[in-house]
């Protein structure tokens, strides 16, 4: 059975459309979920979930979202090409560009419901937990690019039900001006509660006996339009406010974040800020570019950050990436970068890190990311098979195209204490 092309743009209620084709598509695909506890982090490996891919005929008025295709020119803006092998017809887009064999080289739409869940089914298979839902700031202000964001929520929530996964809302601040973390996220997220109720869903993720929100972009000093008393006001907003507050909230935050150095801004009202967090989550892609390099940062800091949160009733939550690459996305904004400038090295470089933080006592942890093919660190299906005539793709060589998902799997395992930790990737 196939599904009519773009049918799932039609309907008047996004959230009841995806939900119906999607409790029909997992009946097709024969789904049997494995749930995941939603109440606890613990022993959770959670992967980063952009959902922002759009096709420029999804139905969804908002391009080619993501994938930075020019028509007149060989040139995108990803730095992986997505494996769509056995995707529906109705799932697929022709991108402008051609494989070797003169076709055009097919992608999809992170609106289609049925997409997302194939995602989530990944996940269920490998055993990944759930993910955290990238919410942007700077995407809200726009009529049709919220509703974008909308349907890939009711997506997900349809997807994470069907699945037995777990999912989590997290706001990213990147882009945003001081006035707009009241005007579009603190609004966004009273809609998220009185109209959508998402935190009602079972599936939605809890720790610390309350469900939990996240908000990434607190301390970096790259520039950012906004104060560490905005995103302060943010963190209490929805810790301690009487009718949208009583979240765990979780801050995503820069590698030298404790030390106020390297990426973090040098300013001691950090600390303050954060105090209204539950969970510490920094960032590490692109910190460290090789697995002995990983293990010595990671040797340097996770104690005492660890400590730091201990001592204060803090969870810690560290980040841990497959690799890295950029070329293409800076290309297209005019700029020079090397392609594949962190290798994966066949995994080695995942797993090294996820063992240093399991040998210093993690047990959770945040894979960046399931999807991010623009940065080059997406661990979902991906394809050797790769379009003519641009800067080049960073592949999974020999590997099959779910190796990263089965490694993901793998360190969730260690962290369940299923299995050892090992500095010797596991053999598949």
């Amino acid at each position: 059975m196939i599904l009519p092309r773009h049918d799932f743009t039609t309907p008047s209620s996004p959230k009841h459309a995806s939900v119906r084709l999607i409790l029909l598509a997992a009946a097709m695909l024969r789904v049997v979920s494995v749930a995941a506890d939603p109440a606890s982090l613990e022993g959770k490996i959670m992967c980063g979930y952009q959902g922002w891919f759009a096709a420029e005929d999804d139905g969804m008025g908002v391009g080619w979202r993501h994938y930075g295709f020019h028509a007149e020119r060989d040139v995108c803006q990803i730095e992986m090409w997505p494996d769509v092998t056995g995707f529906g017809v109705d799932e697929l887009f022709a991108s402008p560009l051609k494989l070797a064999d003169g076709t055009a080289a097919q992608v999809f739409s992170s609106a289609h419901p049925r997409t997302v869940l194939r995602h989530f089914e990944w996940m269920r298979e490998h055993g990944i937990d759930g993910v955290f839902l990238q919410r942007f700031g700077a995407s809200l202000g726009n009529e049709k690019s919220r509703a974008f964001c909308d349907r890939v929520l009711a997506n997900v929530r349809a997807a994470a039900k069907a699945t037995g996964r777990t999912w989590s809302l997290m706001y990213d601040l990147s882009g945003l001006r001081a006035e707009q973390i009241e005007a579009l996220v603190m609004q966004d997220w009273k809609r998220m509660r009185n109209e959508l109720r998402i935190i009602d869903d079972p599936t939605y993720q809890r720790h610390g006996g309350r469900p939990v929100v996240a908000v990434w972009g607190i301390g970096f000093n790259d520039g950012r339009k906004y104060a560490l008393e905005d995103t302060a006001r943010l963190l209490r907003f929805m810790r301690d406010n009487p009718e949208f507050g009583g979240m765990t909230v979780m801050a995503g935050v820069p590698f030298g974040w404790r030390t106020l150095d390297r990426d973090a801004v040098a300013d001691a009202a950090l600390h303050e800020v954060l105090e209204s967090a539950a969970i510490i989550s920094p960032w590490a892609v692109g910190r460290y570019n090789s697995p002995d390099n990983a293990a010595r940062e990671i040797a340097r800091v996770h104690d005492a950050d660890a400590a730091w949160c201990k001592e204060r009733g803090k969870e810690y939550l560290p980040v841990v990436f497959p690799g890295f690459s950029w070329r293409n996305l800076m290309k297209s904004r005019g700029q020079d970068a090397k392609l594949n400038a962190i290798p994966r090295r066949d995994g080695e470089f995942l797993w090294r890190q996820a063992m240093e933080r399991a040998r210093h006592g993690s047990r959770m942890l945040y894979v960046a990311m399931f999807d991010e093919m623009d940065e080059g660190t997406a661990i979902f299906k991906c394809t050797s098979t790769v379009p003519q005539g641009t800067e080049g793709f960073v592949t999974y060589g020999e590997k099959p195209s779910d190796h990263y998902l089965w490694l993901t799997g793998e360190i969730g395992r260690v962290l369940r204490g299923e299995k050892g930790v090992s500095d010797v990737m596991p053999a598949r």
